[in-house]
């Protein structure tokens, strides 16, 4: 499993999660962003940074992607298209994206933004907390301890 990050709005805690588990597991870690990111030297972290433009994060995404990866996001568009691709998408809340739900999900998206859209106020998500984070840290356990583990050569294998 190759764990995708759509990271110019994943809140650094969740990153720190993500930063620590890849180095515990072995799991590889790419970040996409159009902005730089400070990351851990780590053979299985790396950054990924996409041109400044709408979508630029998950359009790299969406096209690299493979059966089986998981990608972070909170954009319910591309939870959809990675659900379609046979991968999973993980919210930093803990909520896992899929195909008995992200219809739904992306109907009441699109809902919101035509009330948006009509000048009625929708209000935001409530603010990131400390329960959001331990649901994200313990979905993200839960997915890993399933996911097959990542080849790592011999310990006496030259690197």
């Amino acid at each position: 499993m190759h764990i995708w990050v759509d990271a110019d709005a994943c809140p650094a805690v969740i990153k720190d999660i993500l930063f620590r588990a890849a180095q515990r597991t072995g799991c590889p870690l790419t970040l996409v962003a159009n902005q730089a990111l400070r990351v851990p030297a780590s053979p299985q972290i790396r950054m990924i940074q996409v041109p400044g433009g709408f979508d630029e994060a998950d359009k790299y995404i969406a096209g690299h992607v493979q059966h089986g990866d998981l990608v972070i996001t909170a954009d319910i568009p591309l939870a959809a298209e990675i659900v379609a691709r046979g991968a999973q998408a993980l919210s930093p809340r803990g909520e896992l994206y899929g195909k008995e739900n992200i219809r739904e999900l992306l109907d009441l998206r699109n809902f919101m933004d035509t009330l948006r859209s009509t000048g009625v106020e929708t209000g935001g998500p409530a603010a990131f907390s400390a329960a959001d984070r331990q649901a994200f840290a313990n979905r993200l356990d839960r997915l890993l301890r399933v996911a097959p583990a990542p080849a790592r050569p011999a310990p006496d294998a030259p690197h």
